[in-house]
């Protein structure tokens, strides 16, 4: 995979950053600027154990109060393409596309899992954005996740369950393009510079008949 990705020395000084990489020998490790030391993404397959994250995907299928929120796109009000929740701490309400989202409180179930994605993180998260793909026709466009409420360099942590998805980064300058497929109970760090030089995407997938659950755990600035 690292041969496919980047050529020459640069594969033999990825192999050595692996071995010594806190998160593990398992993960797939994606260098986005080969002069940079800090943007990075992290990929770790199957970081839930199946058991886990099918109990995870089935009690959120079914005990959360999903809903379908309108967007401004280009000045036009639309309703999003998937369904959506803001859970989090009190005191973290969120501003998208023009809205503030007011968090539902932290279900039980959900404690363990913030918990085990931090100490995995190395980093504090005070709340969650999810997002219910109902199925291929679900989707979200290019974006980052830049808002005033994450500060600067933020990291997030996106947990995948269900059904396995395509999922895309570009530079905004569009000269480079990375994908992923995200499977059931995938983990993807997203760490520092990303947000600031790169845009990601889950395209749609028409032939895609079965929903997946995405988790991306971050760090609000709290309500002043």
């Amino acid at each position: 995979m690292l041969q496919a990705l980047i050529s020459g020395s640069s594969v033999s000084k990825l192999r050595a950053k692996l071995k010594q990489h806190p998160y593990g020998n398992r993960l797939s490790y994606v260098v986005l600027a080969e002069d940079t030391q800090v943007e990075n993404i992290v990929h770790q397959q199957q970081w839930l154990k199946a058991e886990s994250a099918e109990a995870f995907y089935r009690q959120s299928l079914t005990k959360l109060p999903w809903q379908q929120h309108t967007i401004k796109i280009f000045g036009k009000t639309c309703l999003e393409p998937r369904l959506s929740l803001w859970i989090g701490d009190a005191n973290t309400a969120y501003r998208y596309s023009g809205e503030w989202r007011r968090p539902l409180s932290w279900p039980s179930y959900l404690l363990p899992l913030k918990f085990a994605v931090q100490q995995k993180c190395g980093q504090q998260f005070n709340s969650v954005l999810l997002n219910y793909y109902r199925d291929g026709h679900d989707y979200m466009g290019w974006h980052s996740d830049n808002e005033k409420q994450l500060g600067k360099q933020p990291v997030i942590a996106s947990l995948s369950l269900g059904q396995a998805r395509r999922f895309l980064f570009r530079k905004k300058s569009k000269d480079q393009k990375h994908e992923y497929l995200l499977e059931h109970g995938d983990l993807l760090v997203m760490n520092k510079l990303c947000q600031d030089q790169w845009q990601h995407s889950l395209p749609k997938a028409l032939r895609i008949k079965q929903p997946r659950i995405n988790f991306t755990f971050r760090y609000t600035m709290p309500d002043e």
